[in-house]
């Protein structure tokens, strides 16, 4: 992949040296994407040589130009802001998983084709080489991927505690140095995977008390939510429906609630099991989404993968673009105004 990365490098460079064209940047641009989709370019690499052209905003202003005919930025202009948490930014808003696949070259591809810069690693199956998570520390480029450790496996707040110290170690060791972060995970419920409020803002106030970025896990309770707020968390990750079982947005009052009473970034995470479901609970205003199940278990998983990145922009545009209002009567889309009547 550097090999290709050096080459797009110097292409970009000489051709911004002399002018290269808004074509010839979009044909650029077109190339870069398709390098990114054949695996010859890494998600960071791609945005790297985005930035070098000016920014993503610019391409796709590029690519509506080469669409439509007219320049985008009197149509549609740049309404969004990076994703921020605990102060690193991040391009993407869809966050993937690691497990469940039915290997690793189709976990690497679909990683590859979601565009995400945030995966999250089961520290405990990592740490034991379980079943399917042989040398998945290794599969992953982690100078690309922001790695989010998790307690998953954990029942109890002072095992998610010690597992939290184990996965930021583990990042560490894996050349993340300054990588504080974990999603934070308490399930003692075997049979519906729910999350303990309880064991969790336990786990919480002591992590953050140790200098950590705690993403927590959490059912979909507003008062929980503020309350991890309050003791430091950097997100909350309200779940849509139980972990794995595809149902979709089951919560959606309780989960609007939340987005409008919190003011860090609300990441929704668990239950997604369609694009169309990733890109609703974007439209209601959540700032990220986690998924992985519903690419993991899907017959072609890196096509998932970029689908549920399709969505997660389009539902993140959408929502802040405005839909129209909701009303009980029709109303024409024609003008009154000009009509042919009859006397």
């Amino acid at each position: 992949m550097e090999d290709v990365f050096n080459e797009f490098e110097e292409l970009i460079q000489t051709g911004l040296k002399n002018n290269m064209s808004r074509d010839g940047k979009l044909i650029t641009i077109g190339q870069i994407i398709y390098a990114v989709t054949r695996d010859e370019l890494t998600n960071e690499e791609g945005w790297k040589l985005e930035e070098m052209m000016g920014g993503r905003t610019q391409w796709e202003e590029a690519l509506e130009y080469s669409i439509f005919g007219y320049p985008v930025d009197t149509a549609t202009p740049s309404l969004d802001k990076p994703l921020v948490i605990a102060g690193k930014t991040f391009h993407s808003r869809l966050m993937t998983g690691t497990g469940k696949y039915r290997s690793i070259a189709e976990m690497q591809q679909s990683v590859n084709a979601s565009r995400c810069e945030i995966v999250t690693v089961a520290v405990r199956r990592v740490q034991t080489n379980a079943p399917g998570h042989e040398g998945l520390a290794e599969a992953l480029d982690w100078t690309k991927i922001w790695m989010l450790p998790n307690t998953a496996g954990c029942q109890t707040a002072d095992e998610a505690i010690r597992v939290a110290r184990l996965g930021r170690e583990m990042a560490k060791l894996l050349g993340q140095e300054d990588n504080n972060f974990v999603k934070l995970e308490v399930i003692p419920d075997a049979k519906y995977l729910l999350p303990d409020p309880i064991g969790t803002l336990e786990a919480a106030t002591q992590l953050v008390k140790e200098g950590f970025a705690v993403l927590p896990y959490i059912n979909a309770d507003p008062l929980l939510a503020k309350r991890l707020e309050e003791v430091g968390c950097v997100t909350v990750m309200p779940l849509g429906s139980p972990i794995g079982s595809g149902q979709g947005i089951n919560n959606a009052a309780n989960i609007q609630i939340i987005i409008d009473t919190v003011k860090i970034p609300v990441v929704v995470d668990a239950g997604i099991g369609t694009p169309s479901e990733a890109a609703r609970a974007m439209e209601m205003g959540a700032d990220a989404l986690l998924i992985n199940s519903a690419i993991a278990n899907a017959q072609n998983s890196p096509a998932m993968a970029k689908a549920m990145g399709m969505a997660a922009e389009a539902g993140r545009l959408a929502y802040l673009a405005g839909r129209m209002p909701v009303k009980d009567y029709a109303i024409a889309s024609s003008p009154e105004t000009g009509t042919v009547t009859s006397k």
